[in-house]
């Protein structure tokens, strides 16, 4: 039975706080059976997560996948290195931007797409501690007004 649309494994939060999203990307991961089933079980961890390039190659390091506990000796190693697949092109353009300088590669979540592992990554610039007072600022006041808006639809204002 095949699967059908998309099932969020895990997201990292703490990557919208940090960065400046640009521009994202989908691409799929080389991954080993075990990780795949421990991914299944939903256990994996995107938090010190980054990629890099490496021989016209993107790569995803740090990304913790733990050991699939009915696993033997092919187990897996959970911080491996594991290669991302994107279009030649895409690749071409993520070389180009990351080379300017400022820019990285971040992987905001991983998802299955039809039965398949997706990672979800984002070409960001990295905030100063100003950029982020300033958007929970924003969110504060919006938050704010929102609450007023809906006391006074339901009158109580």
């Amino acid at each position: 039975m095949q699967e059908r649309g998309q099932k969020v494994i895990v997201s990292n939060r703490k990557a919208r706080h940090d960065y400046a999203i640009l521009d994202t990307y989908e691409a799929g991961i080389m991954l080993q059976g075990t990780e795949v089933k421990s991914l299944r079980l939903g256990r994996a961890s995107l938090v010190d997560a980054f990629a890099t390039v490496d021989d016209g190659e993107i790569f995803l390091r740090n990304l913790h996948i733990p050991e699939y506990t009915q696993g033997s000796w092919t187990n897996h190693e959970p911080r491996r290195t594991r290669k991302l697949l994107l279009h030649k092109s895409e690749i071409e353009r993520l070389i180009g931007k990351t080379r300017e300088g400022g820019l990285t590669l971040v992987p905001l979540r991983m998802y299955f797409s039809d039965g398949k592992v997706k990672v979800e990554l984002a070409l960001a610039r990295g905030k100063k501690s100003y950029d982020k007072r300033q958007d929970l600022a924003k969110r504060d006041a919006q938050r704010e007004i929102s609450r007023v808006v809906g006391r006074r639809a339901k009158g109580m204002e």
